[in-house]
């Protein structure tokens, strides 16, 4: 293996694309049981995959140092479950699953993991642990080991199954940020969103709640409804699991608990060369989270790729107090990172991608309005 990353290209400052995930499948730094599928490596992602079994704990953990999760599990487990034959996962729990993917990272390489984007619409909170881990969704450089994944449903019970994939993974090697210098020139050469940017510590998006037609701004998750099988697509109607926002002032109060789907004034663009992830503006905006999944690949929005800007969709929840969101307010901020080299193909070019050219959008399983 240390012949492999010796390579030239493997030196690469960057987020690592396709093409080098599937090397780093065949010399063995990404494992799994059974083979990882050509339909798991995204441009510059890999999805993991749930295990067979579910522990049901008493409250969400990290292993920290010196200690592995199952470990902990044995500390905290409520009851084990069998997930072959599919197993609901109850609104309100906290479960831990092992996931078919294992890492033996070689020095200078870590990751970061995230929910998949239908996962986050579900407002399904899941993150990734490993043992000695002190962050959620952070792979230290240089780890060996396994890896969970952390699976609290918040709206919506869930029926699973081995294979699911509810999270995604990145790998990185070295710091390749852009600062708001290099991302202003970026702009000018890619134009990044519409108009001029909002640029301060990544690139900064606001909230529509002024549509073009009509007065559908948005979602609300009802509080009481069945179960979703998270295999069915296009399978369930949005009324059964869904209220209707409408807004004809240009603002909406955010209850406090309560989770929606809204969506970005702005149209966004990664060039090819450049992955993103979304993150919060500054706690000072306001009382709510405003995303659950948060990378956006290469060719996100891209004409080449078949799209001319993409919003892009918000998963909110407020916290303490009501909260008034208002047409424009800034919300969020989306971090651009160099790749180490173009992924061979782009979201939306040539792979099946639900989400390119999108606006307001349930996740997949719901039916079309």
């Amino acid at each position: 293996m240390s012949e492999f990353f010796q390579g030239p290209r493997m030196q690469q400052t960057g987020v690592l694309p396709a093409q080098h995930l599937r090397e780093l499948v065949s010399c063995g730094a990404i494992r799994a049981e059974p083979p990882i599928a050509a339909e798991q490596i995204q441009p510059a992602s890999l999805d993991l995959r749930l295990g067979a079994r579910a522990w049901r704990v008493r409250a969400s953990f990290l292993a920290g140092k010196g200690r592995r999760v199952a470990d902990r599990l044995a500390e905290l487990e409520m009851h084990q479950m069998d997930l072959s034959t599919g197993a609901v996962l109850e609104k309100g729990c906290v479960y831990v699953v092992p996931l078919m993917e294992s890492l033996a990272l070689p020095a200078g390489l870590q990751a970061v993991a995230n929910a998949k984007s239908s996962t986050g619409r579900l407002d399904l909170l899941t993150r990734v642990i490993t043992d000695e881990g002190t962050e959620f969704d952070r792979v230290t450089e240089g780890y060996t080991g396994p890896l969970y994944a952390e699976i609290c449903p918040r709206s919506f019970s869930v029926l699973v199954r081995p294979g699911m994939r509810l999270n995604q993974i990145r790998f990185r090697r070295g710091q390749a940020v852009l600062s708001d210098t290099e991302l202003a020139a970026l702009h000018q050469t890619d134009t990044l969103v519409p108009g001029a940017p909002v640029i301060s510590e990544g690139l900064g998006f606001s909230v529509d709640l002024r549509p073009h037609t009509g007065t559908l701004v948005g979602y609300r998750a009802k509080p009481h409804t069945g179960v979703i099988d998270l295999d069915r697509i296009g399978a369930y109607a949005p009324a059964d699991f869904w209220e209707e926002l409408h807004s004809d002032d240009g603002q909406i109060i955010l209850d406090p608990g309560a989770f929606y789907i809204l969506v970005s004034r702005e149209a966004v663009h990664i060039p090819p060369d450049y992955a993103a992830e979304m993150a919060p503006y500054l706690a000072m905006v306001g009382e709510f989270r405003v995303h659950y999944a948060g990378f956006f690949d290469p060719g996100f929005g891209h004409a080449a790729a078949g799209g001319t800007g993409a919003r892009g969709v918000l998963e909110v929840r407020c916290h303490e107090a009501p909260f008034v969101l208002e047409h424009g307010q800034i919300v969020g901020r989306l971090v651009y990172e160099r790749m180490a080299a173009r992924p061979e193909q782009l979201y939306g070019a040539d792979i099946a991608s639900n989400y390119q050219g999108q606006g307001l959008k349930l996740a997949k399983h719901f039916r079309a309005a």
